[in-house]
């Protein structure tokens, strides 16, 4: 797997210290992407439990990431990879993409719940769509955007 060549406009921090992240920015993106609301405090607790974490900057300003939730050696998952939407259509989200993923060498199992209308981006990336994922949804949006219909 090769990765995306990086951009020079911006800075790419890999397993930054978590200390200097401005977690209201990150929030702030998370809200930009109407994800579900979360808490700057929660969301930053959630990236100090993470295995690796990528942040991309444009001078100081964050305006992408994304983490990897996992076990340290066979299970792992990409989660919250996240492009500020004034910057995408950059190669920022194939860089993330590429770049957590290329720090899983040798899991057994590395998967990604995509937000909904993203297949085609993943795919395009090589990532292929289960057939053997459940979800147990948190609210009827979940239900609605993520599950088959009955």
């Amino acid at each position: 797997m090769t990765l995306p060549e990086k951009n020079p406009s911006y800075h790419y921090q890999l397993n930054p210290d978590l200390t200097g992240i401005d977690w209201q920015r990150v929030l702030e993106l998370f809200k930009k992407i109407n994800w579900k609301y979360r808490v700057a405090q929660e969301i930053e607790k959630a990236f100090k439990m993470s295995t690796s974490t990528l942040f991309i900057y444009d001078g100081d300003m964050i305006i992408a990431f994304g983490r990897i939730v996992g076990d340290g050696r066979y299970y792992a998952m990409l989660a919250d990879v996240v492009v500020d939407p004034a910057y995408q259509g950059k190669g920022l989200g194939s860089y993330l993409v590429m770049a957590l993923n290329s720090e899983l060498k040798n899991y057994h199992f590395v998967n990604l719940s995509a937000a909904p209308g993203a297949d085609g981006f993943y795919k395009s990336l090589g990532w292929k769509k289960q057939t053997t994922s459940y979800i147990w949804p948190q609210g009827p949006k979940q239900l609605r955007q993520h599950c088959e219909k009955e």
